[in-house]
């Protein structure tokens, strides 16, 4: 999608550009469903007969109830919806929270901020491969528990976590607990089925990471807690009552667009993917002192790996002036170590040396060589610096 093949854009997992059709849906509607939604005349009810349509596409993406989806503004909001609504909403009955410990800080740091009104907080921290010990997470479900949450693949190291299991176990331990389920690195790169995933009650998904514009997300709620969620805001009857607002409807028909083409294309896509993933892993096994930090069998979008002698931002900096642009880490944490490898009992030198390279359906064989050409050259400049 980048119009000059001389850049090599490796960080889709932070964000994604806009697809030009999802630019031209949005456009159209900009100009064609201009009215309020929840107006009653003929052009607002355009305006909600766009949302009502995008909201069916993600619906079928999920596998779930279209009323079952509610718009937000981003996957960190409703992250907090979700924390915040089922916790509170428990209270009467237990204050325990069950969390990874390597979750977003969207996550994270909201369950984090309820420990401290009170709550007891257990998270449960990775294993060194990058995946949750189910039988570790779920002997911490009680009877106290209210609330659990687990993301569907980490962001850092793309590790896959097993939410069919984690669900199933959570409910026989106590069917009361709520589970939520982060799966914005997740939508649209790998199947979810929210008729097999019965056990999840709330999952978030975002619309900047499959190629619609920032600033639209969506969180399902499962019909069966739609009254065991407390909204945390208050203000209108927009989204039926979850979130208040006028609906921003070009992003939310742009959002649905993305979701359609997403799923169209699903299968194709890990295939070319998976292909691009594999000659990066060859391509780094070259370099004798380079470690990989993703799982074997971590979803192919995401490779994190580590120099083990150049700090990341020095090496980032320098493959940014061969247009080759990774990241280090989760965007949401700007600079800071990496949480994540830090959870998964990783050394300092491992974690100040990371680079996440993340793809997308747009990336070429062209764009490896040039990370693998960036990464050779950079080894053995910056280390005479």
């Amino acid at each position: 999608m980048l119009s000059d093949p001389q850049l090599h854009y490796l960080d889709n997992a932070a964000t994604t550009q806009v697809d030009p059709a999802v630019t031209e849906a949005i456009h159209d509607a900009l100009v064609e469903l201009w009215a309020n939604p929840s107006s009653l005349y003929d052009p607002a009810v355009a305006a909600q007969d766009g949302i009502d349509t995008a909201r069916g596409r993600i619906a079928k993406t999920l596998h779930c109830r279209k009323d079952e989806v509610y718009f937000t503004a981003c996957g960190s909001e409703s992250n907090n919806m979700s924390v915040w609504g089922a916790a509170k909403a428990r209270r009467h009955w237990g204050n325990k929270i069950v969390v990874t410990g390597f979750e977003h800080p969207s996550v994270q740091l909201p369950i984090r901020a309820l420990r401290e009104e009170g709550f007891a907080v257990v998270e449960v921290m990775p294993e060194a491969d990058g995946h949750i010990d189910t039988q570790k997470f779920l002997r911490e479900i009680d009877k106290n528990t209210v609330l659990a949450a687990c993301m569907a693949v980490n962001n850092e190291t793309g590790a896959v976590q097993d939410i069919a299991a984690l669900g199933a176990g959570i409910k026989a331990r106590n069917a009361r607990t709520h589970f939520h389920v982060d799966a914005v690195q997740a939508w649209l790169r790998m199947p979810i089925d929210l008729q097999k995933w019965k056990e999840v009650d709330t999952l978030s998904v975002s619309g900047h990471k499959v190629h619609a514009p920032k600033g639209v997300g969506a969180l399902f709620v499962r019909d069966s807690q739609r009254q065991t969620l407390r909204p945390p805001y208050r203000g209108g009857h927009q989204e039926r009552g979850m979130r208040p607002g006028t609906e921003n409807t070009p992003y939310i028909v742009g959002m649905g667009v993305a979701a359609a083409k997403g799923l169209q294309s699903l299968r194709t896509r890990t295939a070319q993917i998976q292909a691009l993933n594999t000659l990066l892993r060859h391509g780094l096994s070259e370099f004798p002192d380079i470690q990989i930090n993703s799982p074997a069998d971590a979803l192919p979008e995401v490779l994190n790996f580590s120099t083990l002698c150049i700090n990341s931002q020095t090496f980032i900096n320098y493959l940014n002036t061969r247009a080759v642009f990774v990241s280090g880490g989760s965007a949401c944490d700007k600079g800071e170590p990496s949480h994540t490898l830090q959870a998964m009992g990783c050394d300092d030198l491992t974690i100040r040396t990371a680079l996440r390279v993340s793809f997308c359906a747009d990336n070429t064989p062209e764009d490896v060589q040039a990370l693998l050409d960036g990464l050779r050259d950079g080894l053995r400049e910056l280390q005479h610096i």
